[in-house]
């Protein structure tokens, strides 16, 4: 369970590859880009 084994976590960084073991980091949609704040309801 080392580098060279493509199981394990620290393989994956090894080999620059993810999985089950080293997930994608998903980027976040933050709440201010999707309200946009200038634009006011007209009533």
């Amino acid at each position: 369970m080392g580098k060279g084994d493509k199981k394990s976590k620290r393989g994956k960084i090894h080999r620059g590859t993810f999985g089950v073991r080293r997930p994608r980091i998903k980027k976040r949609v933050r709440p201010e880009t999707k309200i946009n704040v200038d634009k006011k309801a007209k009533a």
